[in-house]
């Protein structure tokens, strides 16, 4: 029950930073700036990133749930930086078209979610994989957007 718990917590939370970046991008993906960038060939279809994002953010939040009842207090401060970098990222890159910060900011991310999957892999085990779709969601977007910083 318990687990339950954390993760409808852990859901609204990280839910509210998908929401909360999105106000933020302010229709980043569908403003002439982004569209006429040079992209990366590998630049998934845009429906293709709210279906990553929705399942990530599922994935993400039973990952925590069973990392935050094994180890409460010591991974709130993790979890509030990746949730800062993920919200700031829309704003940086697609709000104020600051590509080169958007790199550091994302590679921030990576480096945060790298953390979280090496880190507590002896607490969590194979429920580690549960973080594996944010973490190579994260590599691919960070390989976007260097792509995108070196081509335009």
């Amino acid at each position: 029950m318990k687990l339950l718990k954390y993760s409808v917590v852990f859901l609204i939370i990280n839910f509210l930073a998908l929401y909360l970046g999105n106000l933020l991008m302010a229709n980043g993906p569908r403003t002439d700036w982004y569209k006429n960038l040079n992209q990366a060939s590998w630049t998934p279809p845009g429906w293709v990133f709210g279906a990553a994002w929705t399942i990530i953010m599922i994935c993400f939040s039973i990952y925590m749930a069973w990392l935050y009842d094994s180890i409460q207090h010591k991974v709130i401060l993790l979890f509030s930086i990746q949730f800062i970098l993920n919200v700031i990222w829309n704003y940086v890159f697609f709000n104020q078209h600051l590509v080169g910060t958007g790199l550091i900011v994302i590679t921030l991310l990576t480096a945060v979610v790298t953390i979280f999957l090496f880190k507590y892999f002896h607490v969590l085990k194979y429920k580690s994989l549960f973080i594996a779709p944010y973490f190579i969601w994260l590599c691919i977007a960070t390989s976007l957007n260097m792509y995108i910083y070196i081509h335009n």
